[in-house]
């Protein structure tokens, strides 16, 4: 099974990006937030034990589904050890299946990024950053402390792209990414998965009207 990491720093559009890629690719998203927010939610604040843990799960389940692969999001700061070794090692799980490890790094400029920060895709979400204040402190205060923008040749990987999105809507990026990638067309996997769910909706109904 295949990967695609969108890296980048926050409100660079890598969630947006991979939304539109999981359009036109059998590709499906696992956004960075979509661990976070439900772990927030559930214990009134971020738990980093308790969304790795589940990232683990949902690395392990997806690997038994149909699909060409996954698009993972990731804020990678080059600066930290242990972000490389993280990567590594989701990497080495989808190599591990005969699969290829795809890198896109997002770039863009600060100001375009503080607009993007209020977007109502970005708000709908990632609802831990709808107070707009606490977001973009929390945004300028990781940049000061991290590296999160690589530095030219840092990357070794080589099926690894950096793009400069600053003027490029996300389905402008999108299909560059798979240009540049070659990634295949969307295939029936997410029609197949539809028809199953509706079978199960259909027994579940009879089961109901049975009792």
């Amino acid at each position: 099974m295949d990967l695609i990491v969108i890296i980048g720093s926050g409100a660079v559009g890598k969630m947006t990006t991979g939304q539109e890629l999981m359009k036109i690719t059998d590709f499906r998203l696992f956004h960075n937030h979509m661990m976070i927010e439900p772990v927030i939610e559930i214990f009134g604040q971020f738990n980093g034990s308790a969304v790795s843990r589940l990232r683990e799960v949902v690395f392990d389940e997806f690997m038994k589904t149909n699909y060409q692969g996954m698009i993972f999001t990731f804020m990678w700061a080059f600066d930290m050890q242990e972000d490389w070794d993280y990567i590594k090692s989701v990497a080495d799980r989808f190599e591990a299946t005969g699969g290829t490890v795809y890198y896109v790094e997002l770039v863009a400029d600060r100001a375009v990024r503080l607009e993007r920060n209020k977007t109502e895709n970005r708000l709908r979400n990632k609802a831990s950053k709808r107070d707009i204040a606490i977001s973009e402190e929390r945004m300028l205060r990781e940049e000061t402390k991290y590296r999160i923008v690589s530095q030219d040749g840092e990357i070794p990987f080589e099926n690894y792209i950096k793009i400069d999105n600053t003027n490029l809507e996300p389905d402008v990026v999108a299909r560059m990414i798979k240009e540049r990638f070659n990634l295949p067309d969307k295939g029936n996997t997410d029609l197949v998965n539809r028809i199953k769910l509706d079978e199960v909706k259909t027994i579940l109904m009879k089961r109901r009207f049975l009792l």
